[in-house]
């Protein structure tokens, strides 16, 4: 699928144009897969925050979207986390050490951009992003933040909590030669 993407980005864009070099350096195997488990992601969260909003916190009281919001966004963190552990990042380890540091990290760096996800349409919504979508009111202003959120969670997952560890063949090298190459 990766590859079917490039090939058919390449058609539009010469590789060995601009466009396209640029395209080979950003669209790499590991952007793309985060951007379709990014989409799916957040179809999750809506899925989740439409029928929550429809079938649990039905009254539209102050507070209940925010409430409803929090409960999506914890659903859509542990997606994200098994996706990207296994599809983007490619973490295979199963080690429980290894494991419970990808799981803590992901969920603490998620937890920065979780705020921005339950609070942020709150407030848009009161400065007038409130129009009704897919039957929710607020939804426009969900749909916002989430542009933000997707970009900002990429950042943290890869320079948190599935960061590659320097190759040790590399490691080894430097301790043999006093760290000098």
């Amino acid at each position: 699928m990766v590859n079917s993407i490039r090939k058919f980005l390449f058609r539009i864009f010469k590789k060995d144009s601009f466009p396209g070099r640029v395209i080979d350096k950003v669209f790499t195997r590991e952007i793309i897969m985060y951007l379709i488990f990014g989409v799916l992601t957040t179809l999750v969260n809506y899925i989740a925050t439409i029928l929550l909003s429809r079938y649990v916190f039905t009254s539209g009281a102050d507070g209940q979207f925010t409430l409803c919001n929090a409960v999506a966004w914890a659903v859509s963190v542990l997606f994200a986390f098994f996706t990207n552990k296994l599809f983007v990042f490619e973490s295979k380890s199963l080690a429980p050490a290894v494991f419970a540091k990808e799981f803590i990290s992901f969920v603490a760096a998620r937890a920065v951009s979780g705020i921005i996800e339950i609070f942020m349409p709150e407030l848009l919504m009161k400065a007038g992003l409130d129009q009704t979508l897919f039957g929710v009111r607020g939804m426009p202003a969900k749909l916002a933040v989430s542009v933000f959120v997707i970009i900002f969670n990429y950042v943290f997952s890869k320079l948190v909590s599935f960061r590659k560890k320097k190759n040790t063949d590399e490691k080894n090298d430097e301790d043999k030669t006093g760290g000098a190459t």
